[in-house]
This record gives structure tokens, C-alpha cells and sequence, in this order.
């Protein structure tokens, strides 16, 4: 590698030239592999989705194969969703965005049926790790209704909305000659059309009978083999759902009445039983209220006892306001569950396979609009079972999200630890019943945590390592604060109506567990990682005041000197010597006048109990000013080493150290962009009439008073004013009003040309585009950390950019990025002896520049351009125009296969990359058309090539964007489909095999193939072959590896056969061998005897 040396760049600096199609340097320059030798390329780079977590967005319909225990989901935006055990997901989706109104198995087949909306079916192949359609069927005549594959059969039965049924063949997705018409299943003398099919199964016991049922209230059971109907069951109600009992002697319907119907068989006269489950009964023997619709019941018969009626609606109308319930009806006992969310559908699970067979159920399935919950019917009270899939994303709406690849190893253990203790209790011991699938055989190691902010306040952090997703700990910040009983308690100074507490943005330091995290009412809460709990008696509070209007004679000057000012009493005063008090707020709000120092919520003033985990340090709040509300917090940043946080608006930003709890520099925008001395600063008001506060708390001899509480520096003593022109004022109100703090970066740097060592230093990035440096001044470690003040000076501008400044970073002279400083975790609540041990601040950056040379790189990113500048002689050395059509929304200086560059995500649905220190472009593509305004809100990229958004309110995406994952991506992947041989079938017995009394069978190829029933009609559906067909499925699947995987598990199944077959002759060559024995023995024995004699 060359060495590098800016010194040589400057030298050949003639003339400043750009381009916006490269990143070449200033004109002369020479190009960046002569200065850094780049690593990056083209090549490494390519974008694809890997996978997605959280809940299926607005679910239609649901699925379950009981051999392979695979649970499938569709979505009304025409989505598949599959589920094996807990890390085993998959998406797939339909191309046209229909909703699914109906799934279907093909039980044990590695195969999936879909039905769309559109009226098309689509042939899903499972066996390969991206799953494929095979075959595509759309009709053009008749809308889809209802489907039903009965168990190991390959004949599809289509019900439509004009109540005819058509049957496919799965294998090749054509069309039977053999149609049901509905004018030949009803009787010849109904005047009326039935309605839409609704239901289609086969009797448990003979193949050949069909249950058709119509949405007027038509049951008709219908010989398939002699094409006619045997019986006709007819009903006042419409009919929702119909299931049979396993003996194929009676069935069960449900109705829009609320009335469940059980109908024998042979006897179509009249109902066997009606029913109205959750109806009161009247005295006088009349009829019972009619109820809401049961849309679903199934019949679920056991070998030991009573067989379950599981149901769905049917809630008497009278229970207005009242939640979703499941009715589960076992023997004389009936349970009604109610549900969080509407129920869309649910299925019961049982050990069987056969529909002919006892059922003997173990779980119910519920899928819920918002949620999926799986009961255990083998308990008393019927708990759920704990759901393994991170399906909680949306418990809360997500209004923020980040993401940390290659964290530090000890961070998931310590997090699922004290997660763990929130668990809820009294789960179903029983394990999780859907857990089909085989996990990937990934080579990522590296550990992943997603962070996602709520709109309730609460805070997840996941573990994301492996493509699998787990929630490891949950903190709800809302706990700080006093809660509003009703409305009429909300305090009049919040600025949200709905979700005070929600979280705006977050700053996480994985180093050292430091979290701050800033939310809608303007405030911000500095957290601290501890493995004990401990009960804060007060919380600790600051309060501050930003404002940006400005009167004529007093408004600051961005060209004017700043006089340096000697800290307040309250700012160097040490936390050991007066603690911050947490009374009221001495602010106005009252009739009178407007509402003035107060802020938008109520800190809790009682003992706040702190669980192991995250606990809170510091609240900061911004007050209301002169009946104004204070701005949303637009940026923030903590550095643990520093000990201090800062925040921004489109007022200014302000600095607090939250080691010694003082607010220690509030300042507008326009007053940064002027130079000034190093200092301890008391901003002045520029309101006269205010009365003046401490940086701190205001303090009397060292010592609090009761009543002052922690404010912002607000003076406006007349020795601190600074000389400032009318003509400047002007100026400043116009960029104050336009201008707003975007970003920071702590960083250890120049802050001056003239500065030959590196020291503590604050970048700060504007919505105009605008860099300026903050020096920082920090006191020696230890006790004197707490009691010198920390000294901070504006340093002017660094640079300027077109659009707003997203994202900074520091290079040092070999082009690795330069982490901020932080320090080591340690325990807050451990000894004093531990706290040492562990405590140790990450050693500063780089060594000294030497006089006259350059060793350092400032990377800067706005929403137009990025640019990269020498420090500290602040020369601009490349610049690159992002985009000239429209603007970055999030960039990342991220870390990919051993070097950095810059990720960029445009609002026109490009990701891009820039490599450093060069801005050469490296990947360009249009990957994301911007749908929604949650996908630019929640996207953002992390290390190692990886990135992920919010696709819907309810699901996460993760995309990566390097090329070797995506081509690792196939192991990775998890399997949906493994080797498992189908149960037997239930014995039929003697006694029933002797006399037919057992399941009838049917060969359906006899009766729907094209010999017996002839071709279908062309106009009715069109074939349409799939991506995923047999011809492309080499190309689909995992290339050489899967057929070669396909191969090894086919031959095992054949070998596994084979070798069954082996031992079944050997048994019976034995037997046959036995039994030649017995008789010979049996002849010898009896060969001379007389017939008496016998």
C-alpha cells in the first residue's frame, strides 16, 4: 500500500473543479489509489432482500400441512408468509398484489396452493429455499369462491361465485371436462339461484360423495361417480362454514343467525340439532334471539371423550363494544376466549392427518388481524402457547428504528438477561406446536441488535444476528413521567394530543450501554445500563429554554465576537455538593398570561422503582416560552467518554453534561457561526423581561433552595451583552427561521487550522448544509471530572453543503474510519472497587499532526452532495453530487469487507455508494420505489453490507447490499421442507373390511381426466407456466448444491423404501417359511388316523 501524504495533493492544487458524474479531486490532484490504495469495488456491492420479520401486514387467509407442521398466512396485498419452528420464515409474494382468499397444502408435498381475488390459483413449490411458482390458472369467466384439495389427492375442487364447481389437476394445472353446474346440484323446481359456493369437502368415509354448500342455505351432497345429488339439506340461514364428523355420518353448519345446524346424513328432512350457543334462551320454548354470524365452526372428534366444537362469532348483539371471541364447546362445558383484535381466521390442529380418522385436536390457531395466537386444548383453561416469532414489532406503531451490525459480543447475553425477567407467566408448558423446517447453515457470526422507538414510549431491542430476529429486552421510557388518568387530567402544556410519549430519535453507544433518547413532547431521557435494581427516590431533572425570536435591540450577531463569560456558581458546582431538586416547576401557567417555563409533561415525583436493565440518569425537558411550545428535538447524540449529550431544534442546540447535571451551552444556530475564545458560556435571553436562571440550578452560598429547580441560562445581565449592528440582526432572523440543527458527531480532531494536536471536538451539520466545529474542553478524569466545569468554543464554519447535513465521519490518514471516543462499560450501581477495575476511557485517536501536514479526513454527507476535507488545514479535497433530481434521505458511513464507504438511500428509490476517501460511486440502483413515507423514515444501513426499513406498520425488511451475502444467501436461508414419511392410515379393521363398512376410495383420474370427461373449455381459464416451473426450478432454486441436495434426499426416500420393502419380503418369506413347517408337521401328525379317530 502507498503511502499516503496530503501535503503532495495540496501541492498540485491549481484550480477547484467538480463533477457530479465523478468524484474526481480538485483539478491537478492526483487520483485517489495514487494517496490511498482503495479496496472497494464495483463487484462487492449488489442489493437483494433477505428476509422479513414481524406480522403479516392485514392477513386474508391461513394454511397449516399437519405432517410437515408448516403454517402458511395470506395477505389482502397478496403476500405469503410461511412459519416452521422459531427461526424458520419466509416471504414470498404474488405479483399482481391481489388479496389471498384461500390457501391450501398439498400435505407433505413440499407444495402450496394460493387463490387470489384476480380469480387466479397459483402453484407453489416449497421444496427450494426461495420459494417459486410452478403454474399459474386464471379464470376468465367465474370468480373464485372457495377451493378444497381433499387429502393426497391431485384433483383441486373450484367453487365459484355463480355456484359451479370446476376441478384442476394440480400436477399440470389444467382443467377437467368434469364441471358440477348449480342448475343440476339444486332441486329442478327452486325459481331462485343458489348464491356463490361457500363450502366444498368430501365425506370422511366415501371419496366419492362431495358436500356442496350454498350461501342461501342449500347443502347439497352430490355422487361424484354418477353425477347427480344423492341429498339435499336446506335451511332459512345463510351458511358460512360446514364440518363434517370423522365418521362421514353427520355434519355441522354454521350460520349468519348465530344457529349452529347438525344434519344426519340420510336424513335431509330436517336438522338433527339446532343450536345457538351464545343466545338466551327463552322460557315460553320459542326460538331464541337471533345472534351476530358464526363465520367459522369446525368438529373435532377424540378417541377418550367429547369431541370439540370450535367456533368463531355468534356473540349475542346485545354485546356491544365487546372483543372478538373464540367459543370452544367440549362435552357440557363451553369457553369463550375473547381476543385482542378481530379474528380472521383459525384452524384446529390435530394428530391426524385423515379426515376419516379420529381428530384427536392439541391446538387452535387463531389468526387475528394485529396478532396470532395458538391455544393448548390439552390444559385446563386453555392457556396459549408462548409464540417464538417476533411478531410484536407493531405492538406499538414504530416511529423510529436503528440498527447495529458487528456490536460487541457481550452486549446480547447482558441484554437477554435482564429481558428475560419481563417475560410473562403462565404460558402452555407444551412446546410450540408449528415447528416444521430446518434452520440455514449460516456464516455470519457477527452479532446484530435492531432498536426500534414506539409510539407509546417504549423501546425493543432485538437480537438480528443470523437472519433470525428475537426481542431481547423492552424499556418504556413513559414509566419516568406522570400518566393522565382521562383527558380531562392532560395537562394543557402537551403539545401532542395522541402518544405524549413516543419516541422522536435515539442515540446508543453500544461501547458503553449508554442510551439517550429524545421523544415528541420535547424532552430527553440519558439512560445507563445496570444489572441491579434500585430505587430512585427523584428523579433527576433539567429544564431548558431554546427560542429563536429575537426583538430589535437585542438579537446576537453571527459575525460579532463573543465576550467570554465565567461559568455561574450552579455550573461548577459539584453533584456531590447540592443535588438538582426536583420540585414544580416555578413557571406561569396561568389564566392570566401565557403559558411561560413550564414543560410539555410531568416528571413522577414519587419513588421510581428501576429494574435490572436500562435506568434512568437524566431528564431533560424543553419549556414553554411566552405561550410558545418548544420545537420537536430534530438531532441527538451521547458520548460516553465525554460524559455529555447534545441536542438540537430549529432553535439552536444545547449541551449538557449529564455527569455533573448542568446545562452547559444553549445557543441558536446563527451565534455558531461565528469563531469565539474558549468558554464557559451563560447564553442571555433575548426576551429583557425574563428573569434570569443559572446554567445549572440557581444556587445561594453552594447550597440549593427548594423552590428553584434546574433551568436553562437565560441571563440577561448587561455586562454580557455583546455589540451587535441593526444589519446583522436582519440576517440572523432570516437563517435562525430557515435554519435547523440535522446532525452531530463527537470526534477527536483539529478544531482550528492553526492546531497541530487533536482534541475533543463536536461537529455540528445544519438543514442549509452548513458544517461548523465545537471545541471541547474537558477536566481531568476522575473527581475533578466532577467538579471543573467543561469548557466549550464555537470554531466557525468547516464547510458548507447543498441541502441538509445527514451524516460525518473521521478518516485518519490511512482511510480508516476513526470511531468516536467512548468508555468501557462499567456497572453504575457496583462498588467503588469494580466501578475502577472496570472503568477506563477509550484511548484518544490519532497522534499529532506534524507542522504543516494533514492527517486526518472529514467525511460529510447532506441530502445533495458529500465532500471530504483535509484537516486540519480544512482544504476540500474530493466532492461528489449525489443526486441533482432528488435528495438523499438517509446516509451511512458504514464499514464492508475491511474498508468504508458511504451508503445512500435517495428519496427517487436509488441506493447508492460512494467509496472513501474518494467518493468514487460503486453501486447505483434503483432498488426501492419510496411507497410510503415509513420506508424514508425507518431506513437505515449498518456494517458489513446490511440495511433494513419498515415495509409495512407491522413488518420489517432487511436487504443487504453486499455481493457475498447475496451470494451465501441461498445457505443462509432456512428450509421449509424436510424428509418426513406421512403417518399410515387409520386400520380399517375386520369387521369393516369385511363387510364395507370402512373409507370408500375413488379413482378420481377415471372420472376427472380427459378420457372420461373430455377438455375444458379454452375460454374459461388460461394456463399460464410459472418463473418457478420444473424447466426453470435449476435456475430458481440453489443451483448445482439443492439439485444435488434434491438428489441425495430422493434417493434416500427411495433407499429408505426400498430398504422397508426388504424387510417386509424378509417377514414374509419367514412367515410363509413358519407356516410350511406348521403344516407339514400338522400332515405327519395326522397322515394314518381314521376320521373318528381325529
Amino acid at each position: 500500500m502507498k503511502k499516503f501524504n496530503i501535503r503532495k495533493v495540496l501541492d498540485g492544487l491549481t484550480a477547484a473543479s467538480s463533477s457530479s458524474s465523478s468524484a474526481a479531486a480538485q483539478s491537478g490532484t492526483p487520483r485517489e489509489n495514487d494517496v490511498i490504495q482503495e479496496t472497494l469495488q464495483s463487484e462487492h456491492f449488489q442489493p437483494c432482500k433477505t428476509v422479513r420479520h414481524g406480522f403479516p401486514y392485514q392477513p386474508s387467509s391461513m394454511a397449516f400441512d399437519p405432517v410437515q407442521k408448516i403454517l402458511a398466512i395470506g395477505t389482502q396485498a397478496g403476500a405469503l408468509r410461511l412459519f416452521g419452528r422459531a427461526g424458520v420464515e419466509c416471504y414470498c409474494q404474488h405479483e399482481s398484489g391481489s388479496a389471498v382468499i384461500q390457501l391450501q397444502f398439498l400435505v407433505n408435498e413440499g407444495a402450496l396452493v394460493s387463490a387470489l381475488a384476480d380469480d387466479s390459483i397459483h402453484l407453489w413449490n416449497l421444496r427450494q429455499k426461495i420459494p417459486a411458482i410452478l403454474h399459474s390458472l386464471k379464470f376468465n369467466r367465474e370468480r373464485i369462491t372457495y377451493c378444497h384439495l381433499p387429502f393426497q389427492s391431485k384433483w383441486l375442487y373450484i367453487g365459484t361465485e355463480r355456484g359451479n364447481i370446476h376441478i384442476v389437476n394440480v400436477e399440470s394445472f389444467t382443467l377437467s371436462g368434469y364441471v358440477i353446474m348449480w342448475n343440476k346440484a339444486i332441486e329442478l323446481s327452486t325459481k331462485t339461484h343458489p348464491g356463490p359456493v361457500v363450502h366444498i369437502s368430501d365425506n370422511p368415509m366415501d371419496e366419492g360423495k362431495l358436500l356442496i354448500g350454498f350461501e342461501c342455505g342449500v347443502v347439497v351432497l352430490w355422487d361424484l361417480k354418477c353425477k347427480k345429488a344423492d341429498y339435499r339439506y336446506t335451511y332459512d340461514e345463510a351458511i358460512h362454514s360446514v364440518a363434517w364428523h370423522h365418521e362421514g355420518k353427520q355434519f355441522v353448519c354454521s350460520h349468519s343467525d348465530g344457529t349452529l345446524t347438525t344434519w344426519n346424513v340420510r336424513a335431509p328432512a330436517k336438522p338433527a340439532q339446532i343450536i345457538t350457543p351464545h343466545g338466551k334462551q327463552p322460557k315460553d320454548g320459542k326460538k331464541p334471539e337471533p345472534c351476530k354470524p358464526i363465520l367459522k365452526v369446525e368438529y373435532k372428534t377424540t378417541r377418550a371423550g367429547d369431541p370439540f366444537m370450535v367456533l368463531s362469532g355468534g356473540l349475542s348483539y346485545d354485546t356491544v363494544g365487546r372483543r372478538a371471541c373464540l367459543t370452544v364447546m367440549h362435552g357440557k362445558s363451553t369457553a369463550v376466549l375473547e381476543m385482542d383484535y378481530p379474528i380472521v381466521d383459525f384452524l384446529t390442529l390435530c394428530e391426524t392427518p385423515y379426515p376419516n380418522d379420529f381428530q384427536e385436536p392439541y391446538a387452535v390457531v387463531v389468526l387475528l388481524e394485529k396478532d396470532l395466537v395458538v391455544i393448548d386444548l390439552g390444559q385446563i383453561g386453555y392457556p396459549i402457547f408462548e409464540n417464538p416469532y417476533p411478531l410484536t414489532i407493531h405492538e406499538s406503531p414504530v416511529t423510529c428504528c436503528e440498527y447495529f451490525a458487528d456490536c460487541p459480543a457481550e452486549l446480547i447475553p447482558a441484554l437477554y438477561s435482564v429481558g428475560s425477567r419481563q417475560k410473562r407467566q403462565g404460558y402452555s408448558k407444551k412446546e410450540w406446536p408449528i415447528s416444521g423446517g430446518n434452520w440455514g447453515q449460516g456464516t455470519q457470526s457477527y452479532p446484530e441488535i435492531i432498536i426500534t422507538g414506539h409510539a407509546d414510549g417504549s423501546i425493543k431491542f432485538w437480537d438480528a444476528s443470523a437472519l433470525m430476529l428475537q426481542v431481547l429486552y423492552k424499556l418504556k421510557t413513559a414509566k419516568v413521567f406522570e400518566r393522565a388518568r382521562s383527558k380531562e387530567e392532560k395537562p394543557s402544556t402537551e403539545i401532542v394530543e395522541e402518544d405524549p410519549f413516543a419516541i422522536q430519535t435515539l442515540s446508543w453507544c453500544p461501547e458503553s450501554r449508554m442510551l439517550c433518547v429524545a421523544g415528541v413532547s420535547a424532552h430527553v431521557i440519558v439512560y445507563r445500563f445496570s444489572k441491579q435494581e434500585i430505587t430512585t427516590e427523584t428523579v433527576q431533572l433539567l429544564e431548558v429554554r431554546m427560542q429563536c425570536e429575537f426583538s430589535n435591540g437585542d438579537s446576537p450577531d453571527p459575525g460579532g465576537e463573543q465576550t467570554p463569560t465565567l461559568p455561574t456558581p450552579g455550573a461548577s458546582s459539584s453533584p456531590q455538593d447540592s443535588e438538582p431538586p426536583t420540585q414544580p416547576s416555578t413557571g406561569s401557567n396561568s389564566c392570566d398570561g401565557p403559558r411561560d417555563n413550564i414543560p410539555c409533561l410531568k416528571v413522577r415525583s414519587s419513588p421510581l422503582k428501576q429494574s435490572p436493565g436500562y435506568q434512568v440518569e437524566l431528564v431533560i425537558q424543553l419549556v414553554w416560552v411566552s405561550g410558545e411550545p418548544p420545537q420537536p428535538i430534530s438531532s441527538l447524540a451521547i458520548n460516553s467518554s465525554y460524559g455529555l449529550v447534545v441536542f438540537g431544534n430549529s432553535n439552536g442546540l444545547a449541551v449538557v453534561d449529564y455527569l455533573q447535571k448542568t446545562l452547559l451551552l444553549n445557543m441558536g444556530t446563527s451565534e455558531l457561526y461565528s469563531p469565539s475564545e474558549p468558554y464557559q458560556r451563560q447564553p442571555r435571553s433575548p426576551r429583557k423581561q425574563r428573569q434570569p436562571s443559572g446554567a445549572a440550578c440557581d444556587t445561594n452560598d453552594g447550597s440549593n433552595t427548594s423552590e428553584d429547580r434546574c433551568k436553562s441560562p437565560t441571563s440577561d445581565a448587561k455586562d454580557n451583552s455583546f455589540i451587535r449592528s441593526r444589519s446583522s440582526s436582519v440576517s440572523s432572523i432570516d437563517r435562525e427561521s430557515r435554519e435547523a440543527i440535522s446532525s452531530f458527531h463527537f470526534c477527536e480532531s483539529f478544531p482550528r487550522k492553526i492546531d497541530s494536536l487533536v482534541s475533543p471536538c463536536l461537529l455540528v451539520g445544519t438543514t442549509q448544509g452548513t458544517v461548523m466545529m465545537v471545541a471541547l474542553s474537558l477536566p481531568p478524569g476522575g473527581d475533578q471530572r466532577l467538579q471543573q466545569p467543561v469548557g466549550i468554543s464555537s470554531c466557525g464554519t468547516l464547510v458548507s453543503l447543498k441541502g441538509g447535513i445527514l451524516t460525518m465521519a473521521l478518516l485518519d490518514a490511512t482511510g480508516t474510519l476513526l470511531p468516536p471516543a467512548y468508555e468501557s462499560w462499567y456497572d453504575p450501581n457496583a462498588s467503588d472497587e469494580d466501578k475502577e477495575k472496570n472503568r477506563r476511557r477509550r484511548p484518544a485517536s490519532p497522534p499529532s499532526s506534524q507542522e504543516g501536514q494533514d492527517s486526518q479526513f472529514a467525511v460529510l454527507c447532506s441530502e445533495k452532495q458529500a465532500k471530504v476535507v483535509a484537516m486540519p488545514s480544512q482544504t476540500r479535497i474530493y466532492k461528489h453530487n449525489i443526486t441533482e433530481t432528488s435528495f438523499v434521505l438517509r446516509a451511512d458511513v458504514v464499514q464492508m469487507a475491511g474498508a468504508n464507504c458511504i451508503a445512500c438511500f435517495c428519496a427517487n428509490g436509488h441506493i447508492m455508494t460512494l467509496s472513501l476517501p474518494s467518493l468514487r460511486p460503486l453501486l447505483d440502483v434503483n432498488y426501492l420505489p419510496l411507497t410510503d413515507m415509513r420506508i424514508a423514515r425507518t431506513f437505515c444501513f449498518s456494517n458489513l453490507g446490511q440495511a433494513l426499513y419498515l415495509t409495512s406498520a407491522t413488518e420489517i425488511q432487511r436487504i443487504t447490499y453486499s455481493q457475498e451475502t447475496c451470494d451465501n444467501l441461498q445457505e443462509m436461508l432456512s428450509e421449509l421442507f424436510t424428509p418426513v414419511e406421512t403417518p399410515e392410515a387409520p386400520n380399517r379393521g375386520f369387521f369393516k373390511g369385511l363387510f364395507g363398512g370402512g373409507a370408500q376410495s375413488l379413482d378420481r383420474e377415471d372420472l376427472f381426466g380427459e378420457t372420461a370427461s373430455g377438455k375444458a373449455s379454452r375460454s374459461l381459464a388460461q394456463h399460464i407456466p410459472g418463473p418457478g416451473g420444473m424447466e426453470g426450478m435449476k435456475g430458481a432454486a440453489s443451483g448445482v448444491v439443492g439439485d444435488l441436495a434434491r438428489a441425495r434426499i430422493a434417493l434416500d426416500e427411495r433407499g429408505q423404501k426400498l430398504g422397508e420393502l426388504d424387510e417386509r419380503t424378509a417377514a414374509m418369506m419367514a412367515s410363509a417359511d413358519s407356516f410350511s413347517k406348521h403344516a407339514h408337521d400338522m400332515m405327519l401328525k395326522y397322515k394314518d388316523k381314521k376320521w373318528y379317530q381325529l
